[in-house]
């Protein structure tokens, strides 16, 4: 009989873990914050760890499990379909992996996890001329969430408290916006699995 070996390290939690065997109708989701964090963390792209982007400074807090799809880039091909939808010119991937937040009932507190996601539509944002679409998913299982398919069954309180934390999360008090900010779109599934499909694509050419 043999023994299985095991790597004697955690794999990068942006490269060595796969975006899912099923994906995009059900994806792995890194989760880098909660609900319960006062501070903004984001993966340190070098060594795979968090890392402390900045504490928040004033009471604006994500209002579900956030974080990026493993083995995924937003580049060329996530500009493109950006482009497509919003007939907007020389947009260009912001260069990180796609992101997601990941709506449950239940009360994760501890992020550096990973949670099996159901894309159900997306926010297709455009950051000072980038591509940075939030893939919004339900995790797996969930007793409560589990019925909504799609992004139109979300009550619009809820679609606005996402809209109002991505539109305002890096405005600092008694600053100025460095960059132009927007939700360009709101879409549904389908549009949601385009967008995970195209980051894949991004993924492979620049990392594979």
């Amino acid at each position: 009989m043999t023994t299985k070996q095991y790597k004697p390290y955690l794999s990068h939690p942006w490269h060595g873990i796969p975006t899912g065997v099923d994906a995009p109708e059900i994806v792995n989701a890194f989760i880098e914050m909660t609900p319960a964090d006062g501070v903004k963390y984001e993966i340190d792209k070098e060594s795979g760890f968090l890392k402390v982007d900045r504490p928040q400074k004033f009471s604006n807090i994500v209002p579900a499990l956030y974080g990026f799809v493993p083995q995924t880039y937003c580049a060329e091909n996530v500009a493109q379909v950006c482009e497509m939808h919003t007939g907007r010119k020389n947009i260009k991937g912001d260069g990180d992996p796609l992101d997601i937040c990941v709506l449950t009932e239940r009360n994760i507190v501890q992020g550096y996890i990973l949670v099996p996601a159901i894309p159900i539509g997306g926010f297709r944002m455009i950051d000072g001329g980038e591509a940075d679409d939030k893939i919004i998913a339900i995790l797996k299982g969930d007793e409560v969430y589990q019925e909504w398919k799609t992004l139109e069954d979300c009550p619009d309180s809820l679609i606005n408290r996402l809209k109002h934390y991505f539109l305002t999360y890096k405005q600092m008090p008694g600053e100025e916006p460095q960059k132009t900010t927007e939700i360009a779109e709101i879409y549904g599934k389908e549009e949601a699995y385009e967008v995970i499909r195209s980051s894949q694509k991004d993924y492979a050419l620049h990392y594979q």
